[in-house]
């Protein structure tokens, strides 16, 4: 089973992990806001997760960790 986290204190929300997951279910939180003022990503549904690591291969901060 794969494991996505993200560092949202860093993410800037820029939604490029968004674009790049082919399974859909990574999203940019609306009720939630880092130190930095933005509003990061986050995984919807992490058992449909299938360790591409496209989302983290797009990410231009590094904050995406994929394990398997």
């Amino acid at each position: 089973m794969a494991k996505v986290t993200f560092d949202t204190d860093i993410c800037k929300g820029c939604g490029l992990c968004v674009s790049a997951c082919p399974k859909g279910i990574i999203r940019i939180a609306k009720e939630k806001i880092n130190k930095k003022g933005h509003s990061p990503a986050e995984m919807t549904d992490q058992d449909k997760c299938i360790a591409c690591a496209f989302c983290a291969t797009m990410c231009p901060d590094c904050v995406i960790t994929v394990e398997k």
